[in-house]
Formats: C-alpha cells, structure tokens, sequence
C-alpha cells in the first residue's frame, strides 16, 4: 500500500484570496486585537501613541503590544524569534497586517514600555472581573525564584568577598615564598620558574584588587551584594540550591486560579511582602473584606497585623523557629499563655510571671521567665539548657493568636494555598518555559514578568470563556 504523498511543488494552487481565511474564528489572536485596540494606551503609559509630525514613521505601538501578547501567550520571548515569526507565522501576518519589524525595534519597545505592562496586566484583571471569573473569596499568596541573567559566579556577598581576598592573600604568600627560595637557590625548579611566578603574582593582585574594590563599594553602599552583570539580581535559596534571581510574587483567586496582583522584588526572602500583595489584589477585586492564605515563610507578626487593619483575614501558618525547637526541647506552643494574670503556664504547671520588656529595632517584646520555678523542675533538661527558660511574647501577640484560632477551625485551607498557587507557577515555569527572564534590571523584569502573568491568565480564560466570550465581553 503507498504512502499518503503531498502535490508537488511545482503545482498551481488556488489559495485563499485572503489571509483573513487562514486564521480560525476562535484563534487568539482575534481577541488580541480587538483587547489591544480597545485600550488606551497613552493612558496605560506607552510611548508615542502620537505619531510627530515630521521625521521618519514609526511603529504603532499597538501593533507592537500585539506581537508582545502573542509571543507569551505562544512561548516567544526572544526579540530575534518574534521577528522571524512575523515573516512566516499567519497569524501573526494577520495580526499584524503583514507589519515586519526587525528585532531591535521589538527588543526596545518591551525596554521603553516596561512600566505600561503592569497597566495592561490590570486591564485584563477588571475585564476577568466583568466574566465573574474571581470568586473574590479566598486569595492564595506565594512568590517564586526566578533567574536572573547574572552567573552565581559574579555574585558576591561581603563574607565571600572576605573569602577570596584572604585565599588570595595565602596564595601570594606562597608564591612569594617561593620567589625567595628561587633567589637562594633553594630551589629544583628549572628555568623560566621565576618568571611564571611573577605572571601568577601580578594576576592575583589584579584580581585580589578588583575584590577589594567590590568590598569596599558594598561597605558604602550598605548592600548585603553585588553582582556584575544585573546590578539588581540578589542571590537567594530555592531548595537545596541558591539562585541568582528575582523574588515574583502573586496572588491567586482561589476559583479559577487566576492571578489577581503580581509584582517582582529582589528581596530574598517572602516575610513582610504578604500585607502589600494581599491588599492590591484587594483594591483590584474592589472588596471591603478577604481572607488570603500564605505559607509560614510570611510569617511576621507586623505584616499580619497590617492585613487585619487592612481588611485582610489572613491565615500563615506558624514556623518552628529557634534553638529550643532545633534542640529538641519544648516549643514555645507548650507554654500556654494565660491573660488575666499576664503570665505563661509551663509544661511543668508552674507559672512563668517575671516580665522584662525588651525593644529591637522597633520591635517590642516582654520576656516571660521564673528562675525560682525552673530551679525546682524535675522537667527542665527537657525545656531549656540554661538555669532557667525565657519565652518572649511580642506586645500585640494576641493578632497571631486569633489567627491560629483560625487555621485550627479551618484546618484545609493550607492545601487550598498549595493547588492554588502552584498552579500558575508550575504552569509559568512548565508549560510556558519561563523560568529565567532575559532583560536585566528590576524594572525591566517587572515588565517582564506582566507580560508573562498577563499571558497565563489570558490562557485560562481561554480554556474558562472562549475566544467568542472574550470578544464579547470587550465590545460589550
């Protein structure tokens, strides 16, 4: 039996008149037209939206916008890739009207408009809102480590700086050291040693120099690091590993998993982020009240207490901290506070009612202890190494208790926060092969980044509407 042949090469066809009868009716890029079209771009804050007068045409930045759009929500990033797709893709031929651009001008147009993305982002969120696609109940808060283009190598923090000089400074003397026995003829070397010595030596010191140089630009500047290719990139655990990155946070509406708020910082830790995620997901939903659920590594008792006066009901599960718990010794939940006589009842029973008050940095606590109590405790290698135990209790503790009081009635909204949220990152990171961005700079991965949360959601609501509904939602 043959094989199912093509026509051949040299046939005359008759093609669509028209590239309009190559693109679908449902294809996304009909909704990015009509999306694009339908905002304000000078409003959104892109450059030239008014063409001059005089001087050479340029591109619309709709169009542009539109070739941004469809590249993300395609997996194309790459300015290069955009322009080669331009030329052969239909789509985009369609979507474009047959508009070539070469890369330069794609790559400057996502540098020039960085700060308009965000803006588009949020045009996309009220338009979601429109298709009731927010349960605008529950808001899953998390952020992720993405790389940034900075090798690990040209990195540097302070105690590695410390590191490299002080290696530097052994190898010098070695080499130095070796120099002498040369000059004495101590030596067994054959010729030309000294002089390999001597290229060694002044490549250590140049190297040795330039480190001292970072350290000293560190010391002034007050920074933790520095790193030589994106000045912004700060190096931060994931797992096992630590990435040089950025730190994208989200919040995620718990019923569709729709991203509501996104923003992108390079802090290298979560705590203290979770008050400011959570509320402008808030404004954008246009609610009085909403519960959001984090992971323990929000847990700041400061930043919980700015959710609740924020109208945010917060759920983060309490961390195991301290040297009690990585000792194996009671935590701090087996002492029970009791506030009617302000005071903390020990596993043992007895009361903890001493009380220090202690400020660091702004941060006010009282110490709770009972020398005379822990003296006579027939438990106390079990609680605490010393003569007796301390356990501090911040000034407004009673926001993290009333917060604990509620993960205990509601138990399984900890697993709501993981498929929540992992959704759109492992979707981000996944499908969408965006775990690393390619500009440099905060504020350009910011652009960035609403570029790709902006694409996921326009995914989703694809899979949730159709291509017809959004269509209809915009004209509406």
């Amino acid at each position: 039996m043959a094989y199912i042949e093509g026509h051949a090469r040299d046939q005359s066809l008759l093609l669509p008149a028209s590239v309009e009868d190559y693109v679908a009716a449902d294809s996304p890029v009909r909704f990015i037209d009509v999306f694009v079209d339908d905002l304000d771009l000078g409003e959104a804050g892109f450059h030239r939206t008014r063409p001059k007068a005089t001087g050479r045409p340029g591109y619309d930045p709709a169009d542009m916008l539109k070739l941004y759009l469809y590249g993300y929500l395609n997996r194309v990033r790459s300015s290069r890739r955009l322009e080669a797709e331009a030329t052969r893709n239909l789509e985009l031929i369609w979507l474009l009207r047959g508009l070539r651009p070469d890369y330069k001008t794609i790559a400057d147009f996502r540098r020039d408009n960085r700060g308009a993305f965000k803006a588009v982002f949020r045009t996309f969120v009220v338009l979601c809102r429109k298709l009731d696609l927010f349960g605008r109940e529950l808001l899953a808060v998390d952020g992720t480590r993405l790389k940034a283009v900075n090798n690990p190598g040209r990195n540097f923090s302070r105690a590695k700086l410390a590191r490299y000089i002080a290696a530097a400074d052994e190898r010098l003397e070695g080499y130095l050291a070796e120099l002498d026995a040369i000059d004495r003829g101590e030596d067994g070397h054959g010729p030309g040693r000294s002089e390999a010595l001597a290229a060694k030596i002044a490549h250590v010191r140049e190297r040795r120099q330039a480190q001292a140089a970072m350290l000293e630009q560190l010391n002034a500047s007050g920074e933790s690091q520095i790193s030589l290719t994106d000045p912004d990139a700060r190096a931060m655990v994931t797992g096992q590993k630590t990435t040089v990155g950025y730190n994208a946070q989200v919040a995620v509406d718990a019923k569709h998993k729709l991203i509501v708020e996104q923003h992108v910082t390079n802090a290298a830790t979560d705590m203290g982020l979770l008050a400011s995620t959570a509320g402008a997901a808030k404004v954008a939903l246009d609610l009085e009240r909403i519960d959001a659920v984090a992971d323990m590594g929000y847990y700041k008792g400061e930043d919980i207490e700015a959710c609740e006066a924020n109208g945010i009901t917060p759920y983060v599960a309490r961390p195991e901290r301290g040297s009690a718990v990585a000792n194996g010794r009671f935590p701090k939940e087996r002492f029970a506070y009791d506030p009617e006589a302000d005071a903390y009842r020990c596993p043992g029973g007895r009361l903890l009612d001493t009380r220090y008050r202690s400020v660091t940095n702004g941060h006010v606590s009282i110490q709770y202890s009972s020398p005379a109590a822990c003296a006579a405790c027939t438990i106390r290698a079990r609680c605490t190494g010393s003569r007796w135990r301390r356990i501090n209790r911040w000034e407004n503790e009673a926001v993290l208790e009333r917060m604990a009081k509620r993960l205990a009635a509601r138990p399984g909204i900890l697993n709501i926060r993981r498929e929540t949220v992992e959704h759109p990152f492992g979707s981000i990171k996944q499908w969408m092969n965006q775990g690393a961005f390619l500009m440099r700079g905060l504020e350009k991965v910011r652009g960035e980044f609403s570029l790709t949360a902006l694409a996921y959601n326009l995914r989703r609501a694809i899979t949730l509407v159709g291509i017809p509904g959004l269509i209809r939602a915009v004209t509406a």
